[in-house]
């Protein structure tokens, strides 16, 4: 069954986002990072999530948000210590989140060797959407992804590229902790994030699941 979801109608409720930094060899460049030897995990909390059509608030305490367009798992058993081979048998489906990032207070964190928590986090900082596909009916593994600001493309790739896959991921995160059902993993953005504007148009689209579009606001702390 596909399961979508508005902005006014979002009632998926993670324990846990659980994001991939540097997943895509392109996108680790563009960055200036090198590419990771295992994944490179960090949280967001649920209390960013909004659905299809909402709004991206830009807070005032940051001059640059970013947009990063990736494929979201969503889990549908409780799993842990998982073999990579039965890894995908605990998922769900799959629909499209961005992981929206301030930037330059990231830079800044990680300048001080500290947390990028708070350039993560905000309210509004995961839109997710617009339906949750089931696992059988998509191939993680080969799927179209983009983006789009104000019809423009600006993120153009394919899950292929991923450094892990969809099941490595699942296997190495469950060793950590315990994954629940309907906790998200995100994982990782294909090359060309860059900054969204005060009333931009976002849309982002992966094969198979369709388009997530939200547009950004000025405002907030």
């Amino acid at each position: 069954m596909i399961i979508e979801f508005s902005h006014s109608q979002m009632d998926l409720i993670p324990t846990k986002i659980i994001a991939l930094a540097r997943n895509y060899t392109a996108h680790a460049e563009e960055m200036g990072g090198a590419v990771p030897q295992e994944p490179t995990l960090f949280l967001k909390p649920p209390s960013s999530l909004i659905g299809n059509g909402g709004v991206v608030i830009l807070p005032s305490v940051s001059q640059r948000v970013d947009y990063e367009v990736e494929l979201a798992v969503i889990m549908k058993t409780q799993c842990s210590h998982v073999s990579s081979d039965q890894a995908l048998n605990h998922v769900l489906g799959y629909s499209i989140l961005v992981d929206v990032t301030a930037r330059d207070i990231q830079a800044e964190a990680k300048k001080k060797g500290i947390s990028w928590a708070k350039a993560k986090g905000f309210d509004t900082f995961a839109p997710l959407g617009p339906k949750i596909v089931p696992s059988d009916a998509l191939d993680p593994h080969e799927c179209d992804i983009w983006l789009q600001v104000n019809g423009d493309v600006k993120q153009k790739g394919n899950t292929r590229d991923m450094i892990f896959p969809v099941e490595t991921l699942i296997a190495h995160i469950s060793t950590i902790m315990t994954l629940s059902p309907m906790d998200i993993i995100a994982t990782g953005t294909p090359e060309g994030v860059g900054p969204m504007q005060d009333g931009d148009t976002i849309e982002a689209g992966i094969e198979g699941i369709g388009t997530l579009t939200f547009t950004a606001q000025r405002g907030g702390p």
